[in-house]
């Protein structure tokens, strides 16, 4: 009865915890405005920097959105990376010449751990804007994307302005339960955003000014991981700004990109978001971090003991259906924003496979190497 009382006492203090946690997400959430843009005339001068390697099937797609966007084109410059890809990405950045798009061919000839650090760093070097905006090269962005973002910065003057990101066209039950999944992640960074305590961002749509990123070193520090080349900054930038960053909530600022197709692909980009957590400085994220891991590892741990106790398995469902509650209520305004409410129908069956993928991400991201692109990184 006693190993049970503890067990009883651990479980509520983690399930609270976790409670709180995602309370405070929907609490960061309502705190940030809907944005309605205001000034009909802008002057900022945008650089948007696309690191691209072997991205050829996709690549046309994100150069004919870029090129067709309203903001003027006076005050835009397009400048695409090609990190030694082995397709035709290269040739066909280079077809857009006559529409702007500039190409800078990253030739570095010794190994690398991060070849986009190196190629974002090259491009601000090379840039004429004063806001740079990165996005990837195989993501999809409306008309208004680029005149929407530069309007919310010269609005909010913000140092870094995160942007929401999120999945389309999906194709099988398993991409959009990762749409789902994501929607999650998206969220948590602007709530967090939201109470003035940054997480995490999205490199394929984030905007900084170029001088506040020289001001913080750049990825100086950073530059020897795959990863964090978002991330990572936005806690350099939090940091020295006083948490002057914003998230953009508006509709026509979404940049919309693909699920992984096979689970393989999946859990590579999940162990390389993972990394960088190693490299947090703020104590605060690591702690959550660990908090929302070790409320995952108590479930998987009161079901396999509940296959044999009874006690266990309700201490185990009572947590599911808790955490079902609290995610289904932070969800509903995610989702209702994206437009994709119905993938809500999901959650119940997600969550038990999240909780797998949670604990095993948690451990596997922070060991051992993974492969991004074609190659082995670590």
């Amino acid at each position: 009865m006693e190993i049970h009382s503890v067990a009883s006492y651990i479980t509520s203090i983690l399930t609270v915890l976790y409670v709180f946690v995602v309370f405070s997400f929907i609490r960061g959430w309502h705190k940030l405005s809907y944005y309605q843009p205001k000034k009909p005339a802008l002057k900022t001068k945008v650089s948007i920097l696309v690191a691209a390697r072997n991205e050829a099937e996709n690549i046309r797609r994100t150069l004919d959105d870029l090129c067709a966007q309203s903001y003027d084109k006076a005050l835009t410059e397009i400048i695409f990376i090609d990190d030694h890809s082995t397709d035709d990405t290269a040739a066909i950045i280079e077809s857009y010449a006559s529409k702007g798009v500039k190409l800078i061919r990253l030739n570095e000839d010794r190994a690398l751990n991060s070849y986009k650090k190196k190629a974002i760093q090259t491009a601000i070097g090379q840039s004429t804007g004063d806001l740079i905006i990165t996005t990837d090269a195989d993501c999809r962005m409306g008309k208004d994307w680029l005149k929407t973002i530069i309007g919310f910065y010269e609005e909010k003057d913000y140092k870094m302005i995160s942007s929401p990101v999120a999945y389309f066209e999906e194709k099988s039950f398993f991409e959009r339960a990762q749409a789902l999944e994501f929607l999650y992640l998206i969220g948590l960074g602007a709530s967090t955003i939201g109470n003035k305590k940054p997480s995490t961002c999205n490199g394929a749509n984030l905007a900084y000014e170029k001088a506040a990123f020289y001001e913080v070193g750049g990825f100086k520090g950073i530059d020897d991981l795959a990863s964090g080349d978002d991330e990572l900054l936005l806690h350099k930038m939090a940091a020295r700004y006083d948490n002057n960053i914003g998230f953009l909530k508006n509709e026509d600022a979404v940049v919309y990109t693909h699920a992984k197709a096979t689970l393989g692909e999946f859990i590579q980009q999940r162990k390389r978001w993972a990394s960088k957590s190693t490299r947090y400085k703020n104590k605060a994220i690591i702690v959550l971090g660990v908090a929302i891991w070790l409320f995952n590892v108590s479930i998987l741990l009161n079901i396999a003991i509940g296959l044999f106790i009874g006690f266990y398995f309700k201490l185990a469902l009572a947590q599911l259906l808790i955490k079902i509650l609290v995610e289904f209520i932070f969800l509903y305004q995610v989702t209702g924003f994206a437009k994709r409410r119905a993938l809500l129908v999901l959650l119940p069956l997600l969550n038990l496979m999240h909780i797998l993928y949670i604990v095993y991400i948690g451990v596997a991201g922070n060991s051992g190497k993974y492969n991004w692109k074609g190659r082995m990184v670590k």
